[in-house]
């Protein structure tokens, strides 16, 4: 253990030393690449923690409405499942039921989607920065390393000395940015598509869920629904 954290603390070293000697352009784009990093990882993590409340509440949500045996019980304890995005297409389900009184069942079915859609909105927000991050940075990185590679080979030709230990501190510093888009891009590509599954995910429960309301609202009044 203690030699890992020696490793760490000399790569941090290196890595430092090297970001310190690079010139202007390439801080620049570091400086960019950071900006990235720091915004794509504080959206995955707090996405992650949204996810995953709304996961946990969801199954308990689900496990209250079907041991209810009327829309009135679980609306008395809908609240209390809140960070579920089951629970917005319940009450937005059972608002209308109350509002229309007749029946009107495709009313009810059309409310329950719209909340899915909005619930599906709402969860993923802030996931194109993510889409971004995964697809610019290793770019924005590629061009602090052309830069840098340019700019060494032009200091190469003003030395007059063609040899590869003359070229090669000014090409390892240009590669650190590079480095750093993919340090950027890697992480939020993979959440990226987690974060898509975990969508595809929600959607379908939203739509399932949708139609155990319509069950539901057969049983206890007898109305049909067309749900098979």
């Amino acid at each position: 253990m203690i030699k890992f954290s020696l490793a760490a603390m000399f790569i941090g070293e290196e890595i430092l030393s090297m970001v310190q000697q690079t010139g202007i352009v390439a801080k620049i784009v570091l400086l960019i690449l950071f900006i990235f990093s720091l915004i794509s990882w504080s959206i995955i993590l707090s996405k992650w923690s949204s996810l995953k409340r709304a996961k946990t509440q969801s199954g308990r949500f689900l496990r209250a409405f079907r041991r209810a045996g009327r829309l009135q019980d679980v609306a008395a304890i809908a609240d209390q499942f809140k960070p579920s995005p089951l629970v917005p297409v319940f009450e937005s389900a059972y608002d209308e039921y109350r509002r229309q009184g007749d029946g009107n069942v495709p009313a009810v079915q059309r409310a329950a989607q719209i909340a899915s859609s909005e619930e599906l909105s709402r969860l993923e927000r802030k996931l194109p920065l993510l889409a971004t991050t995964g697809a610019v940075t290793p770019f924005i990185g590629l061009f602090g390393t052309v830069w840098g590679i340019i700019d060494a080979f032009h200091g190469l030709g003003d030395a007059g000395a063609a040899t590869l230990r003359a070229v090669a501190p000014g090409i390892s510093e240009a590669l650190i940015t590079t480095a750093a888009g993919l340090f950027a891009a890697i992480p939020a590509v993979i959440a990226y598509n987690q974060f898509t599954h975990s969508m595809r995910e929600f959607g379908a429960r939203m739509d399932d869920f949708s139609l155990e309301i319509l069950n539901l609202i057969e049983r206890t009044t007898g109305i049909p629904t067309g749900v098979r």
